[in-house]
């Protein structure tokens, strides 16, 4: 089978096409034909080397998928063949989604959300599970609460508006301004230009110094740190980056941090498919690359900025 891989790490460039052997599912699990996947920064950081010892090379990277069932192993009980399927390859096993078949044990593996197309589907497992497992599974936010979420026009950002917005949040988002209309198609309430405005001002002043419940973070360094001014006594925050700055400020008042990564993820897929096939949330595919195209898709989210939106994807078939 035709699959990109690496020898070493480095920049976009070290991918390379190859044919490897196409692989025979076993008990418990499942041959799926890869249709889509996309790139997700854990995909640069283990092609950059980032993931240490865990990566062994050569390796193909990859951790989205969305395809069609081809074989089943023994004892596979709720997947057949033909059936439209997605899910994020956990980071322990280092990828895998960049060729035109993988396998997977069918305890990750969740059925596809009917309304959407292959492409639209890779561009949910990683990014829709893990804004997920932030807002929902930590946050646990509640009907009626106030969200701020940093990086809203993202690939994670734009699931977490929607999800936020699901679950009957009041929805504040910071992005650069040229995607202000954007996230509000979206449904964030209030869009913050993050380069040109203050959020703590803006939030304190439209709360009446009140802040907000939640604060969910998809941006690195000390935006969590300073966020933490503007989230309630007894509030929640939540990371899926690392982070730089003084949290002690949490302390004083009762806000609960969390550090965020996705596991478990069929639940969330299987939650996520009955928003989708309801209309509640729709996958932002911002760009699309063929297969061979793979180093060009990671330079786009490496460079990221005006025009970079919702998830990039790479089509398989």
């Amino acid at each position: 089978m035709k699959a990109m891989a690496i020898a070493n790490f480095g920049s976009p460039e070290v991918f390379v096409e190859t044919e490897v052997n196409k692989l025979t599912p076993r008990n418990n699990e499942v041959l799926v034909k890869v249709y889509a996947t996309s790139v997700n920064p854990a995909d640069c950081g283990m092609r950059q080397g980032s993931f240490g010892p865990r990566v062994k090379l050569p390796a193909i990277l990859g951790f989205d998928v969305s395809g069609v069932v081809e074989a089943v192993g023994e004892n596979v009980k709720d997947f057949q063949v033909g059936d439209e399927v997605y899910y994020a390859i956990p980071h322990e096993q280092g990828g895998g989604a960049n060729a035109e078949y993988h396998v997977a044990n069918e305890s990750i593996i969740a059925k596809k959300p009917a309304n959407i197309s292959h492409l639209e589907a890779a561009s949910v497992p990683v990014a829709g599970g893990t804004a997920w497992a932030a807002l929902i599974t930590r946050a646990n936010i509640k009907v009626g609460e106030i969200v701020l979420i940093h990086g809203g026009a993202g690939g994670v950002g734009t699931f977490a508006i929607q999800i936020a917005k699901a679950a009957g949040a009041y929805v504040y988002t910071t992005c650069g301004s040229y995607d202000s209309d954007f996230v509000k198609s979206l449904g964030a309430d209030r869009a913050i230009d993050y380069r040109n405005e203050d959020f703590i001002n803006i939030i304190m002043q439209e709360t009446n110094g009140q802040g907000v419940d939640v604060i969910f973070t998809t941006v690195s360094g000390e935006i969590l740190a300073k966020s933490l001014a503007v989230t309630k006594a007894d509030g929640r925050a939540v990371t899926i980056t690392g982070v730089t700055g003084d949290l002690n400020f949490a302390i004083f008042k009762n806000i609960t941090v969390h550090f965020t990564h996705l596991d478990q993820t069929r639940p969330k897929l299987d939650a996520l498919r009955t928003l989708i096939e309801r209309g509640q949330i729709k996958p932002v595919v911002g760009k699309t690359f063929e297969l061979y195209q793979l180093a060009q898709a990671h330079k786009t989210l490496e460079e990221g900025g005006e025009g970079v939106r919702g998830k990039i994807i790479v089509q398989i078939v």
